[in-house]
């Protein structure tokens, strides 16, 4: 699992370090027993409530089921990113193995989807409030932006590969040889799975305070929204943000202290190390979090859930014998 690379020079106590290790070690198998299965419970429902009755469904549940398919690939990849050989501190770059770099790519894959279909719910979000006459964010339109969000995050996933590729090239190729550097991987992914979602949201989330203090007359046309979708809204973006600003944040800390090309001692690459396994542990555990929130505040997912059990339990009563018309047959 985790561990803390102190070689013990310097007059380093790798005791706090270890100390730190075992809570991050405890804190991730409590979540592999418990919150993993939770995860992939909760989003597998939230999927199927929503994709049961595709005509039912809202803008904001188009771009819940897409992110609740990120979370299932968040929970499926878990155990190989927190009890793998990755979450023992080794740099990505150098381990060299086919199936680590897929797995990364995976999770960024997942990361990119996650933030841009929160940071496009937002921004929906306002145009329907502001706009709830033109249909530009209905059901059919958030169907093909979710399209395009898995095929730019693959697209924008596919710069990981390229940097694997080179790593085995660089010596016939000079072009590559610049391009073995992890640092601008991860400049890449800051730039593009956090700091434009994370622009597109805040600027969301400030066009909806400043709508919701005007009364338009189309505001009085159309009504009010649910208060309890903009308190979903507003949930959604700070626990998805606030979960995985970490993951970015030791990316921009990676990106700063290759760009110095100062080798750091025993005592602060522990620390780096430690702090990108806890961030990555923030990251998984967002799959978790968004379908509790949508459980709890959407006032229609209940009775969706409804619907599907109950649809469920006809079709299993379909597939068994007719009891009764056999009775007759036997008198």
């Amino acid at each position: 699992m985790w561990s803390c690379p102190l070689n013990g020079t310097g007059g380093d106590d790798p005791l706090p370090c270890l100390h730190v290790q075992r809570a991050l070690s405890a804190l991730s198998l409590l979540y592999l027993l418990g919150g993993v299965p939770l995860g992939l419970g909760y989003n597998a429902l939230l999927l199927l409530a929503n994709l049961h009755d595709p005509g039912g469904m809202t803008m904001p549940d188009v771009y819940f089921a897409n992110m609740a398919a990120a979370g299932l690939l968040l929970c499926a990849l878990a155990p190989a990113h927190l009890l793998g050989p990755g979450a023992a501190g080794g740099a990505t770059w150098d381990l060299g193995s086919e199936v680590h770099v897929s797995l990364l790519v995976l999770f960024n894959v997942a990361a990119l989807v996650t933030l841009y279909s929160t940071a496009l719910l937002g921004l929906d979000c306002y145009i329907e409030r502001a706009l709830p006459r033109t249909y530009m964010s209905s059901v059919y339109n958030t169907r093909h932006v979710c399209g395009f969000v898995w095929g730019g995050a693959l697209l924008a996933g596919f710069s990981s590969l390229l940097f694997y590729i080179c790593s085995h090239v660089a010596a016939k190729l000079v072009e590559c040889s610049r391009m073995q550097d992890a640092a601008a991987a991860d400049a890449i992914m800051l730039l593009v799975g956090y700091l434009v979602p994370g622009l597109a949201a805040l600027y969301a989330l400030v066009l909806l305070a400043r709508v919701r203090k005007e009364d338009t007359p189309l505001d009085r046309d159309a009504g009010h929204p649910d208060p309890s979708a903009h308190r979903l809204l507003v949930a959604t973006v700070c626990a998805q943000f606030g979960l995985w600003t970490p993951h970015y944040l030791t990316l921009l800390g990676r990106t700063v202290l290759a760009a110095r090309g100062k080798p750091l001692d025993g005592h602060h690459m522990g620390t780096l190390l430690l702090a990108k396994d806890l961030s990555r542990f923030l990251a998984f555990a967002s799959s978790t979090v968004l379908p509790l929130l949508y459980r709890h505040l959407d006032r229609n997912f209940p009775g969706k859930l409804r619907r599907l059990m109950k649809k469920l339990r006809r079709g299993h009563q379909s597939c068994s014998p007719d009891q009764a018309g056999a009775q007759p047959v036997a008198a």
